[in-house]
């Protein structure tokens, strides 16, 4: 039996360079990427996505209990670790559908969070995956998720 894909967490940036914001539920568009963040622009990193089994490996190779917001990513699934197979596959939240376009690249900003952090998220998509809205819809924590072709 598979394990269920959740969607259990939600985070956005009101404007630039400010902290993240987790939320409970959102609107997703084609338009604006997530309701109220300032990065949803069009484009192959509409909205970031991160796997809470990747991230908790970032926190143990740290060894640091670490807020996943800290990675800026907008999304957290539990029970899915991304990989360079997925690139093309769909991400389904309900209504929403997001195209999985590529690795999440740690950056240099990751160390000034936390030091090392950008080293520890660069092996195997730790550092999540990006996507495009291809289909609007909402979201909330606790959303099933299911990847397909």
């Amino acid at each position: 039996m598979n394990t269920p894909i959740t969607l259990c967490g939600i985070a956005l940036r009101p404007k630039s360079k400010a902290p993240m914001q987790s939320i409970t539920e959102v609107m997703v568009t084609k338009v604006a990427g997530l309701d109220g963040d300032a990065k949803g622009k069009p484009g192959k990193r509409q909205v970031t996505v991160l796997s809470q089994q990747q991230w908790q490996l970032v926190c143990e190779e740290l060894s640091a209990s670490l807020s996943w917001t800290i990675r800026r990513a907008n999304l957290l699934v539990e029970g899915l670790e991304f990989d360079a197979n997925m690139v093309g596959k769909q991400l389904r939240i309900g209504q929403l559908i997001l195209l999985i376009t590529g690795e999440t690249d740690p950056c240099h900003k990751m160390d000034s969070q936390f030091q090392g952090l950008q080293q520890a998220l660069r092996p195997n998509w730790r550092g999540g995956v990006c996507c495009t809205v291809l289909a609007d819809g909402r979201v909330k924590i606790g959303d099933l998720v299911q990847l397909v072709q």
